[in-house]
């Protein structure tokens, strides 16, 4: 049972409905696989192996009686922004190491009721705040399988080194400024982060959310079983909306017509040039959908993130990790922050009512230009990252306070899509001659996912990307 791992998730699903492999086994696999690789790639923060066997040996019960969930048995781990009931979740943080809750959220409430067997939890930076994965809970980042010594982004780091690298067969994540698709690109997988209202963040409530949950996968099919059991708003959610249709079908069909797509490839940042392999990624996806029919047309970015729009990021992510770290940290465990999860809390901290509304209003009207300039389009391309994987303490080298603008001009190409509430995906490219991956992003209409992913799966079966894995998946 050496190559268990070979086999999509979607495979994996059905062969233990046909019975040719049990949950346990398919878990003890999984299980073995953490315990040799993952002390040098930081995907895990915590290994559940008591509680997966335990709903393995659940899931394998269901199987028999014919009763599966769409789930039922499949491997899965949550990251560790996200409550899971008698299951340590530790926000990344130092503050809350030994915090247990006593309920799900709500979405790991779906995917525990559809069968899933939860390994644990993925690793994540301090309160998600970052697009690197570092914290003071694990002992080492996450880290892309290609090469050890660059990170495999964040917030959703560890699940994207999981899947990588063999440590499951599919991942949940979450994406408040591209964190399910940049780690995505940096580790050769499919990445969607959905259109605002389609997975519900519930039992958090707010009237403006950037961030929503998603699936980290191999494949676009794998991508879409996950996002199936997951597209189920919770009653009373402001934004809550229900698709028409499966997102398995969908991935399993090419879109209705041709689409008309829009290109650019500049970062908007002042200073900032794409980097050509990060171009490329974009080019040979325009490319190839101009081959499958559709109309691709490049056009200038439609707005640059100007100095007013990066300060206005900063000081958001500053007032969301102040949120945070007011609801879960007591006074007395604050000097357990790291130097700039506390650098942002006290810029938080400082923030008036005014200058957050204010700050609102800037990334609004950044949002909004990009709705005008689209209008006209189904959808849109750009290079995921506007560069390769970063190498290990990148972000740091200029001090606590440059690391937000370092960060952006890295990430500048996805945190539009999630204040416009637009569904989006990052999809392999290519492998490049260093051996690190590089993907590109696609951006529909709002509440379109099944469209987008009918034209991620188009180019996947039109093989936009080859089946590359790094040295330790064998």
């Amino acid at each position: 049972m050496s190559d268990l791992h070979e086999l999509s998730a979607s495979e994996q699903v059905r062969a233990l409905r046909a019975g040719d492999v049990s949950s346990h086994d398919l878990t003890e696999h999984y299980l073995a696989r953490i315990d040799r690789l993952d002390r040098q790639l930081g995907a895990f923060v915590t290994v559940d192996a008591e509680g997966a066997l335990q709903d393995a040996a659940r899931a394998d019960e269901l199987l028999a009686r014919g009763e599966p969930g769409p789930l039922c048995g499949l491997p899965l781990g949550i990251k560790d922004l996200f409550a899971t009931a008698g299951t340590r979740t530790t926000f990344g943080s130092a503050t809350t190491a030994e915090y247990v809750p006593a309920e799900d959220s709500w979405t790991v409430g779906l995917l525990r009721s559809a069968g899933a067997v939860l390994l644990g939890k993925t690793n994540t930076p301090e309160f998600g705040a970052t697009c690197y994965t570092e914290n003071d809970v694990t002992t080492r980042p996450a880290v892309t399988p290609y090469d050890p010594g660059r990170y495999s982004s964040g917030s959703s780091g560890g699940a994207a080194t999981a899947v990588a690298a063999g440590l499951l067969p599919v991942a949940h994540g979450s994406d408040s400024a591209g964190s399910i698709r940049t780690p995505a690109a940096t580790c050769h997988l499919v990445g969607v982060k959905p259109s605002r209202g389609l997975v519900s963040p519930a039992p958090a409530i707010g009237f403006v959310s950037a961030g929503t949950e998603g699936p980290i996968a191999r494949t676009v099919a794998d991508a879409a079983l996950l996002l199936d059991v997951m597209a189920h708003p919770a009653p009373g959610d402001l934004y809550g909306w229900r698709p028409t249709g499966g997102f398995a079908d969908a991935a399993t069909r090419t879109p209705g017509r041709p689409l008309k797509i829009a290109l650019w490839t500049e970062t908007g940042v002042d200073g900032v040039e794409t980097h050509p392999e990060s171009v490329l990624a974009a080019q040979r996806t325009a490319a190839l959908l101009r081959e499958l029919g559709h109309d691709v047309r490049e056009i200038p970015i439609p707005v640059t993130l100007a100095e007013p729009v990066q300060q206005a990021f900063v000081a958001w992510f500053g007032y969301s990790v102040s949120a945070a770290v007011s609801a879960l940290v007591p006074a007395e465990r604050r000097n357990l922050l790291q130097p700039y999860s506390r650098y942002l809390a006290e810029a938080g901290d400082a923030l008036s009512g005014n200058e957050v509304v204010q700050t609102q209003s800037v990334l609004a009207r950044y949002a909004g230009g990009f709705l005008g300039a689209l209008d006209e389009f189904d959808v849109a391309l750009t290079p995921t990252t506007s560069a390769p994987p970063v190498r290990i303490g990148h972000y740091h080298e200029h001090g606590v306070e440059a690391v937000g603008n370092r960060m952006l001009n890295w990430s500048c190409h996805t945190p539009w899509a999630n204040l416009t509430g637009q569904p989006a995906i990052s999809v392999p490219s290519h492998v490049d001659g260093d051996g690190l991956p590089h993907g590109a992003q696609l951006v529909g209409r709002r509440c379109h996912d099944a469209e987008l992913l009918s034209l991620a799966a188009q180019l996947e079966d039109a093989a936009l990307w080859e089946d590359h894995h790094p040295s330790c998946w064998s």
